[in-house]
């Protein structure tokens, strides 16, 4: 899943890259409110987490501007001021949820996945393809009733591919949305976290889940 971060801290914008990605998310970084509002126009985003006091546009513009463009990504706004009126103005502007600095980094992440069970994409609490079950807040994965232990990328990888589960997702897809724009290596690392979630969701129990589609990318097979 990718995550947007508007910061224009640096040390604030690097904390919260550090630490989604080590939860397994695709996470990318804007400093400026007009670098914020091409970006999510430009790219489907998940959830963006948006600090008010960017520079212009600020936090509340940007959220204006982008639901005026009808882009319904999930907003997460972060802002030094506690006033109700802030507030206010952040949740009438679009902003799905709203987060006062200082703020623990537990809650942020839990809020964030709040917001991803949430509108636009209808995302279930819990993704369901046959017997292969993957719960996006709890983190886990079962096949049946055998819990498999996943490294965080394979489980964004995982999830990804359940999320679109029928639909072929080529490896340009898969990079954008499980890695970001700052990976610059070969489209074979695809490849390499494929191959070990087949080796972990799908061999030791005899099934073909994963399919590769020669030429154009990767398919979860509903049906397998």
């Amino acid at each position: 899943m990718r995550i947007l971060i508007a910061e224009d801290d640096p040390a604030m914008a690097d904390l919260l890259a550090r630490a989604f990605q080590r939860a397994g998310y695709a996470v990318d970084t804007v400093r400026t409110g007009t670098d914020a509002v091409w970006a999510i126009t430009e790219t489907d985003f998940d959830a963006v987490v948006l600090d008010v006091m960017i520079p212009a546009p600020d936090g509340v513009e940007v959220c204006r501007r982008i639901r005026a463009g009808d882009r319904w990504v999930p907003v997460l706004m972060l802002t030094a001021r506690d006033g109700t009126d802030d507030k206010v103005r952040g949740l009438d502007a679009g902003a799905d949820d709203y987060l006062t600095k200082p703020f623990a980094l537990d809650e942020l992440m839990a809020r964030v996945r709040a917001l991803l069970r949430r509108e636009p994409a209808q995302r279930p609490t819990t993704l369901r393809v046959g017997d292969l079950e993957l719960d996006p807040a709890a983190r886990t994965v079962r096949r049946g009733e055998t819990r498999i232990a996943l490294s965080a990328k394979e489980f964004a990888l995982l999830h990804e591919l359940m999320r679109r589960a029928g639909e072929t997702l080529s490896r340009t897809y898969l990079i954008e949305h499980v890695w970001d724009f700052a990976y610059d290596g070969g489209s074979n690392v695809v490849d390499v976290y494929v191959r070990y979630l087949r080796d972990k969701v799908d061999r030791p129990f005899g099934r073909t889940t994963i399919c590769t589609m020669r030429g154009a990318g990767y398919r979860l097979d509903p049906d397998a």
